[in-house]
């Protein structure tokens, strides 16, 4: 064999010889197991109900659990939350409230659920998942299929579960919790807390990413974003104080009542203005799995809206004729008359 024979199968031997430790690490990793969903892996993080007043990373995600992960951690339940805003200022003021419920079979990856919101503006909107087909409605409307839920109930559920995530939130991550003892509650021993407002609010996580600047519209921001803008910014709150009631087994909230107050400055020619927030929740029927099925009448989904359709048909336009093509005249609109 020649000198540069016995160089090309040196150089083959040593090529595989360093492949096959790549090549080997890469079939572990296409033919390992997947990795349980981050539901599955958030409920199994042990989360010591006796730290919430110690451990701020215990606190906030004991405060903001999704509800997918209490459902986890809990099993079947009945969750329901009353939340009241009062908004004073230079105008007249302006109440409303909401009424939360959830009823939450087993599994929350995919599992079946009911959940429905009410106000007092006679508002209201009812979402509810069975053997994986969802429905929407609402509140006096009829059921429709969603076949292209896109996560609508998923989102749904963890907003109507987020009441006291959206308080901590809406305060700033000021909110703080004092140890009371323990008590029962629904049956099950729980931690007792007292929640109070804290002096200033908490530093920001290690590593937090800082957002980028918000694009401008070009024909500026709307009254109502300015609104909603200045609030978040110049927003001070006031008051804060309640008690929260932590499961001693699974580390969920099984109970609360917040009350709070947050005060706006005057700017301008509008005067000071001020919230008031209550939020009262609580969790029943727990392990007891409910019996949910899908409406007996539903209406099917539809591509689009039905008020298009209904739109052109008012006025006479043709639609899904082929008379109506491009090309074609475009039929003659009717007088306003």
């Amino acid at each position: 064999m020649s000198r540069f024979s016995s160089a090309l199968v040196a150089a083959a031997l040593l090529t595989a010889a360093c492949s096959e430790p790549v090549d080997k690490a890469a079939k572990e990793r296409i033919f390992s197991p997947e990795d349980p969903p981050k539901v599955i892996s958030a409920a199994a993080e042990q989360l010591p109900p006796e730290e919430v007043a110690s451990d701020a990373h215990v606190a906030r995600r004991i405060l903001g659990m999704d509800a997918a992960e209490v459902v986890e951690r809990l099993g079947p339940h009945v969750y329901t939350a009353d939340v009241g805003f009062e908004w004073t200022g230079p105008a007249h003021p302006v109440r409303l409230s909401e009424q939360r419920k959830i009823v939450a079979d087993r599994g929350g990856v995919g599992g079946d659920f009911i959940a429905s919101v009410e106000n007092s503006r006679d508002q209201g909107l009812e979402v509810m998942r069975v053997g994986g087909k969802v429905y929407a409605r609402n509140r006096y409307g009829k059921y429709r299929q969603r076949l292209r839920d896109r996560g609508m109930a998923e989102r749904t559920r963890s907003e109507l579960q987020g009441a006291l995530r959206d308080v901590d939130s809406l305060f700033g991550r000021r909110m703080t919790l004092a140890p009371q003892g323990t008590e029962t509650v629904a049956g099950r021993t729980a931690w007792k807390y007292t929640v109070a407002l804290a002096p200033q609010a908490a530093e920001p996580a290690a590593g937090t990413l800082e957002l980028p600047t918000l694009l401008e519209p070009k024909g500026g921001r709307d009254a109502t974003t300015q609104r909603r803008l200045r609030f978040l910014d110049s927003r001070e709150p006031v008051a804060l104080e309640g008690e929260v009631w932590v499961d001693k087994e699974t580390s969920v909230v099984l109970k609360s009542r917040i009350d709070g107050r947050i005060r706006m400055a005057a700017k301008g020619e509008e005067g000071p203005s001020e919230l008031r927030l209550q939020v009262r929740t609580a969790t029943s029927d727990i392990g007891k799995a409910p019996k949910l099925s899908a409406p007996a009448d539903f209406l099917p989904d539809a591509d689009k809206p039905r008020g298009i359709a209904d739109a052109l048909d008012r006025f006479g336009i043709p639609r899904g004729d082929k008379a109506a093509d491009a090309g074609t005249e475009p039929a003659e609109l009717p007088d306003d008359e």
